[in-house]
């Protein structure tokens, strides 16, 4: 079971991939990059500085987000570069059932605690 922290830092890495990296080339946090990557090293990192940077990743997304329109979310998702054959839209609606399934996974560490 990962921790809080890590699961916090796991959303800021997909925010960042889903809305900045991939569609525009940004790379706002390294360290989330390498550190909280799907398989990437176990860890127990700080719940204060991963929700900083999450703070810092959601609120950079912000622009993005609101000149998306419904021909925008239609436009392929590259991937290192070359089609991926995911949409912008297919990869929000990915993101969202990926906060709903780490919420849950949090939820279920509170109880035990």
């Amino acid at each position: 079971m990962n921790s809080i922290g890590w699961i916090v830092g796991h959303l800021a890495w997909q925010e960042q991939r889903y809305l900045l990296h991939r569609p525009q080339g940004v790379m706002l946090r390294e360290d989330i990059q390498r550190d909280f990557t799907t398989g990437g090293p176990m860890s127990t990192p700080s719940l204060a500085e991963t929700l900083a940077a999450w703070r810092s990743i959601t609120k950079a997304t912000e622009p993005f987000l609101d000149q998306l329109t419904t021909k925008k979310l239609l436009v392929d998702l590259p991937l290192n570069g070359k089609r991926s054959g995911q949409t912008q839209g297919s990869a929000i609606r990915r993101m969202t059932y990926h906060y709903w399934f780490h919420i849950g996974e949090i939820l279920a560490i509170r109880q035990q605690l």
